[in-house]
């Protein structure tokens, strides 16, 4: 079985004064507070959150 690919994400910018829609996106991505890295599944709507909150978080493990 072969194994899933993922990523390393981690919060460098805070939520406070951002779109609802962008902290939201963040807690999906299981991220609420800067410096803590979540390793995610690495699928097309993963991506598009990542993309979406770009200006806050940090790809480590592409």
């Amino acid at each position: 079985m072969a194994k899933a690919k993922t990523v390393i994400v981690e919060q460098t910018g805070s939520p406070i004064g951002r779109p609802q829609d962008q902290r939201a996106t963040l807690v999906g991505l299981g991220l609420n507070k800067c410096g803590r890295r979540r390793e995610l599944e690495d699928t097309p709507a993963v991506r598009g959150m990542i993309e979406k909150v770009a200006h806050l978080v940090r790809v480590i493990d592409a």
